[in-house]
């Protein structure tokens, strides 16, 4: 089988298909990403690079249209090359939502075209709206409808494609929910995996262990998509009620989703600087290298994981494959995860008294979230693997 990739920073949440369907002699398999896209061993990668970004003159609903098209053209470009020297691929794997999808079908007519469609957009219903210290107004309810444009195209022109949850599937129009099917792309739970004896060093020398009460919180960026002001405002209220507990908190200070703050240079130094924490017991480390995150995990006495309804994060599943006790918020597609007093801990969003109840409880009886622990791992090895998803995805592309 001859395979393409599509993907502006490939392998992204392709690179667990990407190594198994490479790992067969049968298949040829070659991948397109932009420049700075890391690529994988083992797979031919080819790079594109769109000639400008939108116009300034462009009206700023479609800012993101215009750059869309722009990509479009930069891949077809490198396709209709790639075409000439006769390579014709039997499938096109792509990730569609920043354009580079558009036009595979105008090169590749006979190929068959399956998207990652991660997202569709509403003002209503999911992260739009959701918090309301963001009020949307007419003017934001008017970009958001106008940002799906592109995602139509893309459903309109894809033969199949893949969801990672079934609450993102959901998000999608009914009328395209037959194309849809709900595949994660899965964590390694062979690296991500409890490790009773871990250690990890803070930035002063202490060293902690899975023997410390230890609160963790992890995001790509801090920022209020993930519930950071929230769960600055619990942590705080949680070193009021208790001495004994650090806080591990891994994330960097940029912004993947929303907008930084109009006070402060970003959402760390707002809410530092807002809210009294003990700065002995808090533990800002910012990104850090994956073993070094896995560590922060594998010694974590309870991990909270806040989210608006949006993206599922990868660092949730792993959290669980660790084993870790999860406190998580009443959000899709969370809930669609994990199950209050099962495999984990449940609370409102906004409620900042439940959020530090349930840490109280389970600090105070780490023996009894064992079984808890135990089965949140489980299921994610079951359910959320590598084997899993390359499973339901081989098994599509056959």
């Amino acid at each position: 089988m001859r395979v393409l990739f599509l993907h502006q920073n490939f392998p992204g949440q392709f690179r667990h298909l990407a190594r198994a369907v490479a790992a067969d002699p049968a298949n040829q398999v070659i991948a397109l990403g932009q420049q700075k896209a890391p690529g994988m061993p083992g797979v031919r990668m080819l790079r594109y690079q769109p000639k400008r970004q939108a116009h300034p003159s462009t009206h700023r609903y479609l800012h993101g249209m215009e750059n869309a098209v722009l990509a479009g053209q930069a891949v077809a470009e490198v396709l209709a090359r790639l075409k000439q020297q006769g390579f014709s691929p039997d499938v096109i794997i792509a990730h569609p939502g920043w354009g580079e999808a558009l036009y595979v079908k105008d090169i590749y007519p006979q190929a068959r075209v399956i998207h990652f469609c991660e997202y569709y957009y509403h003002a209503e219903g999911a992260d739009a709206g959701f918090d309301p210290a963001f009020p949307l107004s007419l003017d934001d309810r008017a970009r958001i409808r106008s940002r799906n444009a592109l995602h139509l195209l893309n459903l309109e022109q894809c033969d199949l494609a893949v969801a990672p949850t079934a609450w993102q599937k959901s998000l999608h129009p009914q009328a395209y929910h037959d194309k849809i099917q709900v595949i994660h792309e899965g964590v390694d739970t062979d690296v991500a995996k409890p490790d009773p004896v871990a250690r990890f060093t803070l930035p002063d020398g202490r060293v902690l262990s899975r023997h410390d009460k230890i609160v963790t919180y992890v995001a790509r960026n801090l920022e209020p998509y993930r519930g950071y002001p929230q769960f600055i405002h619990a942590l705080a209220q949680l070193q009021r009620q208790r001495s004994d507990v650090h806080a591990l908190i891994v994330g960097g200070d940029d912004v993947s989703y929303g907008s930084k703050p109009k006070d402060a240079a970003n959402w760390r130094a707002k809410l530092t600087a807002e809210v009294a924490l003990d700065p002995s017991r808090t533990h800002h480390l910012g990104k850090l290298p994956y073993q070094d995150y896995l560590k922060v995990l594998q010694i974590s006495s309870a991990h909270v994981y806040l989210t608006y309804p949006f993206v599922l994060s990868w660092s949730l599943l792993e959290a669980m494959a660790v084993g870790c006790c999860v406190v998580g918020s009443q959000t899709a597609p969370v809930a669609e995860v994990l199950r209050h007093g099962e495999n984990g801990w449940l609370v409102d969003f906004f409620d900042r008294d439940a959020l530090v109840a349930q840490l109280q409880t389970v600090l105070d009886d780490p023996q009894a979230q064992t079984a808890l622990r135990k089965q949140a791992r489980a299921e994610v090895v079951a359910g959320y693997g590598i084997g899993a998803g390359n499973a339901a995805w081989l098994g599509l592309l056959a």
